[in-house]
């Protein structure tokens, strides 16, 4: 089917089907991409659910950025941890380009701070360095995933942001947008707005637009650290100007200025932002194992899990109702569907018999391609052929196995006498209705002359020669009977 635009809004009872996949309601929407919830739909009946980040048409239309978008997205396929979201797929079709990634019951890191924020309240030190602690291991393991022959990608996510740290309902945190990250890094200087807010978490060379490697992900790390902990932006208050002013000249805060109670944090975020790369933690791993020693323990997932459902308990539990609905309406009993380079047909011919006496026939769908319509009648065709075929093979045997007409009775004497037999009994015809037997060869009857009645009776009678080669005769019907004298 054609791809419909960015615009439309798929529902539950109402999705747009593009290649194998179902989009349905939206449950995030920025200024590049909406997410929604989808469904893939697979042969014998599998299904499942999954995210679909689906890119608004300027970007799809985009040549440039939908290179860059499908090469990142295929990198990074590459990384599997539990502390990333992983990318299943990415479909490029008519206007629409998606990015497929398994489905998080969950909330936004940004969504959660929000709400403490706006509650009144901060999270606990503990689950703050849960947090982020997962989203390091996560940018650590992005950072060390290698391609199909073992060499390093050099992989960059580009755009760590609390908008893309993924709190799971199960109390585990996990990092997403791999797919788009270098894809964003790149427009921002030619489309501003596009990403706004986003250059907050930018390093200074990322903003120069210089090269960049694994430290540029530990800078965004240490602005989020900073905003989870205090839930306070980094440069609140300042615009945009200002903002970028101070991450270029790395005038940055610390959390014991907003709670002193947090200096404990101070040194790791001063470092992980620190303006010069070198500076910085080397790695994402150095700065989790770092973050994780500042406290007797970080918290556990259940902990998190229960901060999760306190602060979000109503938007996971309708997310949960809108995935409900959506299985249900997948699942209900309807035509399987096919769905093949965005072509929705029957998944296979429907067959119906009028009654008991039509053959079967198939139904071809009118959206399925012309070979496989040729293809459907060709083995119709075939299919009434081979049963007309049967029919005239079982008429013809049961004909042959009729046989001529019963001869009429004999005396004794002729009845009793040998009938001159083939040469060699032919072995019989096998088709796939009856057995058919060849018909025996009637012996000739040679006439004698009549003797005398004084010749009868005064003439000595001579033996009665019996042909044994071969010793039976075969009747009308095929039967052999072996003859008597040939047995002795």
């Amino acid at each position: 089917m054609k791809g419909a635009s960015a615009e439309s809004a798929p529902t539950a009872d109402a999705p747009l089907l593009v290649g194998r996949y179902a989009i349905y309601d939206a449950i995030a929407s920025g200024g590049m991409a909406t997410v929604h919830l989808g469904r893939l739909i697979g042969t014998a009946g599998f299904l499942r659910t999954v995210a679909i980040k689906r890119l608004h048409s300027q970007f799809a239309h985009d040549a440039d950025f939908t290179a860059m978008f499908l090469d990142e997205a295929r990198l990074a396929s590459r990384i599997q941890h539990p502390n990333v979201v992983s990318t299943l797929d990415v479909v490029m079709k008519d206007d629409e380009l998606l990015l497929v990634m398994e489905y998080i019951r969950g909330e936004s890191l940004s969504r959660l701070v929000r709400r403490a924020r706006d509650s009144g309240e901060r999270l606990p030190p503990r689950v703050a360095v849960a947090i982020v602690s997962d989203a390091l291991h996560g940018l650590h393991a992005a950072h060390e995933a290698v391609d199909e022959k073992g060499q390093p990608m050099g992989l960059v996510h580009r755009d760590m942001s609390p908008q893309n740290v993924l709190v799971g309902s199960d109390g585990i945190a996990r990092v997403l947008d791999f797919g788009v990250a270098k894809a964003a890094g790149r427009v921002h200087t030619t489309k501003d707005g596009d990403i706004k807010g986003k250059v907050l978490y930018m390093a200074p060379e990322q903003l120069a637009a210089q090269p960049l490697n694994c430290t540029a992900d530990v800078y965004a790390a240490g602005v989020v650290l900073f905003e989870t902990l205090t839930c306070v932006r980094m440069f609140a208050g300042e615009n945009e100007g200002a903002a970028l002013t101070k991450i270029i000249q790395n005038d940055i805060k610390v959390p014991s200025e907003i709670a002193p109670e947090l200096e404990a944090f101070d040194a790791i975020v001063r470092r992980a932002t620190a303006g010069n790369p070198a500076d910085r933690y080397p790695t994402a791993l150095a700065m989790a194992v770092e973050l994780e020693a500042v406290l007797s323990a970080p918290a556990s997932p259940s902990e998190v899990s229960a901060w999760v459902q306190k602060l979000a308990s109503e938007i996971l539990d309708e997310r949960a109702r809108m995935v409900s609905e959506i299985e249900r309406s997948s699942t209900r009993s309807k035509p399987p569907l096919n769905i093949d380079s965005g072509v929705v047909r029957l998944a296979t011919p429907h067959i119906v018999l009028p009654d008991a006496a039509a053959p079967m026939i198939p139904i071809v769908d009118d959206a399925a391609p012309a070979s496989s319509r040729r293809h459907s009648l060709s083995m119709v065709g075939l299919g009434l052929l081979g049963a007309l075929l049967l029919v005239a093979i079982v008429v013809i045997g049961v004909l042959l196995s009729r046989g001529p007409a019963a001869a009429p009775p004999t005396t004794a004497a002729t009845a009793s006498a040998p009938a001159a037999a083939p040469s060699a009994d032919p072995a019989p015809v096998v088709s796939a209705a009856v057995v058919v037997r060849p018909e025996p060869v009637e012996a000739p009857i040679t006439k004698r002359p009549a003797a005398s009645a004084s010749a009868a009776s005064t003439a000595p009678v001579a033996p009665r020669r019996v042909n044994c080669d071969p010793p039976y005769v075969v009747d009308s019907s095929g039967h052999r009977h072996f003859i008597a004298e040939c047995m002795k």
